[in-house]
Formats: structure tokens, sequence, C-alpha cells
């Protein structure tokens, strides 16, 4: 089942004392983009977080948004210098005695002082705080590879009815091409005829005339090539896989054949089955384009 670029998944889980909220949004892009905020104290988890993204998400642009609320502050140590405090203390007091006023400084005070108290984040066990944030971030992944699964299913299905419109019309000129030598034939003999009168058409000269054009505008290697296109592509509509990349290198392969054949084709009805073979080419590959 192939899968689009586009989707969207929230997870969200408490535990340890924290609410830890996951929210990941992925649209179409060419290549793979994975970004990732995330709270500061977790920014070592980054690296780590979107690899193991990119193994589920092997294309398009991911954001990925976490969000982390504590119960208490569990997390917030604060920190007294107490040797900073005590010099504060000695140089305000010989301050005080030298200007001969009294020294009127308490604890409050001191602790007001640049440098001498300070609140820190604590630190946290790195593979503790994965084993939490794991959970969160496995539901908004679940969530928004199912939405990517759901729209696939969704293209599948226009792929294939495409694919069949473009199979008919391939038959169309395989019904056309069996025709056009014959026709050829045929128009140059009242050709010839008409130049020449009443002479003897030289049959010999006239059938390598027909020869080289039927080599010329000779088509069939190309519709081979074209239906084995077609064939690869149904069988990759099923291929667990991301095949965005081989679909959308088929439909160049696709586009080349169809131009080689409107190139050569001598024929009016050929040239405007290429034309609307092309037309639908086009929109094939501009929802390849949204694919895994």
């Amino acid at each position: 089942m192939i899968q689009s670029m586009t989707g969207f998944g929230r997870g969200e889980s408490m535990a340890a004392g924290r609410r830890i909220a996951a929210e990941i949004k992925s649209v179409n892009h060419r290549y793979s983009e994975i970004q990732i905020k995330l709270p500061k104290r977790y920014g070592a988890l980054e690296e780590r977080l979107k690899q193991y993204l990119a193994a589920s998400m092997s294309r398009g642009k991911v954001d990925v948004y976490i969000k982390a609320e504590y119960e208490s502050d569990v997390t917030q140590e604060i920190r007294v210098d107490k040797g900073l405090a005590l010099k504060y203390h000695d140089r305000i007091r010989d301050l005080a005695q030298s200007l001969g006023v009294p020294m009127d400084l308490g604890a409050a005070a001191l602790i007001g002082l640049p440098g001498v108290l300070a609140v820190d984040e604590a630190e946290e066990e790195i593979e503790e705080v994965w084993g939490l944030l794991l959970p969160p971030v496995d539901r908004a992944l679940a969530q928004a590879l199912e939405m990517r699964k759901a729209e696939g299913g969704r293209l599948a299905e226009d792929f294939r009815r495409r694919l069949g419109y473009m199979e008919e019309l391939r038959q169309s000129l395989l019904a056309y091409a069996a025709g056009v030598v014959e026709s050829y034939r045929q128009r140059l003999t009242a050709r010839i005829t008409e130049l020449m009168g009443k002479q003897p058409v030289d049959e010999s000269r006239l059938a390598q005339e027909v020869a080289m054009f039927a080599d010329k505008a000779g088509v069939d290697e190309e519709l081979v090539r074209l239906d084995s296109h077609f064939t690869q592509f149904r069988e990759l509509l099923e291929d667990g896989q991301p095949v965005g990349r081989k679909l959308d290198f088929l439909c160049q392969e696709m586009h080349r054949e169809i131009n080689t054949i409107g190139s050569k084709a001598n024929d009016l009805a050929m040239t405007k089955v290429t034309v609307e073979m092309k037309s639908e080419l086009e929109k094939l590959r501009e929802q390849v384009q949204n694919i895994q």
C-alpha cells in the first residue's frame, strides 16, 4: 500500500510528573526534511528523534513539536554561592567600618546580590527522558502514518483509473499503427500511377519505399515498452516500500516513449491519441509527486 506525504498526528502521555505532548505534521516535499522543535533540556535527543522518524517517513517535509509540562518543580534546583555571599559580607562590613556607619545587612539582602542565588535546571537521565518521549511520539506517528496511508489509497485508485485509460489509448495506437503502412502504400501507389500514367509501376522499388517508411514510422517497440512500464507501475502500487521516486522515474520513461511515438506518427489520428496520452500522463505525474 502506497503512502502520500500528507499527514497529521498528535500524542500525549503523563508519567514521572511530566505531561509530554507530541505533534507531527507532514506535507509534500521532493526530499526528506525533518524539523524538530522540543524543550531546550531535551536538545540532546533531537538527532536521535530525527533518525527514529526517518525510518517511517522517508520522504516529505515533516515538522515535529514536542511540549513538556511538569507537575512540580522537580526539574529546578536552587543554588546558593556561600563563598560569594561571604565575600560580599566582608567587603560591606569593611566599607561600613571605614565610613563609620552601622552595618545593616541581613541574609535576605545578601541573597539579592548578583550571583549569590541562582535557579538551575536539574540534569535528567537522557535514557529516561527518551523512554518518556517515545509513547506520545509513537501515537502521533501512528496517526500521521494512518492518514498518509488513507490518502495513499485514494491516490492509488486514481492512478489505476488513469492507467486504465492510458492502456485504452495504447490499444488505439496499436490499431492505428497496423494500418499506417498499408495506407501509405496505397497513397504512394496512387500518386505514382497519377504521375506515370499507363506506365507500369516498379513493384520492387515501391516495396522498397514502403519498407523504408515502415522502418521509419514503426512504433511497435515503443508500444511494447510502454506496456511494460504500465505493468511495472501497477506492480509498484502494491509494494509496501516507499516507491515515489520509482513511480516518478517510470513516468519519465513513459513520457519518452510517448514523445517518440508522436514524432514518428505519420497519421493525424495517432497524433491526436498521443496528445491525449501526454495530457493524462502529466496528470498522473503531478499526483506521483505526492507519494512517499
